[in-house]
């Protein structure tokens, strides 16, 4: 198991997991938001998890309140928006911070292995014509930045907010990943 896969996390009922439980399969780790114009990125997210989860796939939505605000809810608010909203079907975990000095350990390995995002500057540009100062890298830059963890538990890829699940981009990583 890596040392990714052993990072304590917490189910929304806060009963304790680590990715360890997907160990062997291809997971998409999303920070999710319900108020963000990105949140429809759900309905996608949800039919990639669909589309792949009999090939050993599976996104995890991780709820971080990080940028603007943008997820007040508590996890079981969360759970059920995305349930009522979206249908979602895949692991949404307990609320953490991905950015900052409270910055889940989780989200400090993920940065660490991967700090780059290729496509990072079209959306840290669009950050700034909304008068918001984009996060520094290798920090996450907002809401629905998207990581590609491979079967063996190591960080192969990372995906700007405004790449859309079902972007051809991220359907190639994912098939690769599960071929590997």
């Amino acid at each position: 198991m890596s040392a990714l896969q052993t990072i304590a996390l917490k189910k929304a009922d806060q009963s304790a997991t680590t990715l360890g439980d997907w160990a062997g399969q291809v997971l998409l780790v999303v920070n999710v938001a319900s108020k963000c114009g990105l949140t429809p990125q759900y309905e996608a997210l949800q039919k990639l998890h669909e589309r792949y989860a009999a090939q050993g796939f599976s996104v995890i939505g991780m709820p971080a309140n990080d940028f603007k605000e943008q997820e007040p809810g508590s996890d079981a608010e969360i759970q059920e928006f995305c349930q009522v909203n979206y249908g979602v079907s895949f692991p949404v975990l307990a609320k953490i911070a991905v950015t900052g000095a409270d910055q889940h350990p989780l989200y400090s390995a993920l940065t660490a292995a991967h700090p780059e995002t290729p496509d990072r500057q079209r959306f840290a540009e669009r950050l700034k014509g909304f008068g918001i100062e984009p996060t520094p890298a290798p920090e996450v830059l907002w809401n629905f930045e998207k990581f590609l963890i491979g079967k063996d538990g190591t960080v192969i890829s990372r995906f700007a907010p405004d790449t859309a699940p079902d972007d051809a981009a991220i359907s190639a990583a994912i098939e690769a990943a599960l071929a590997a």
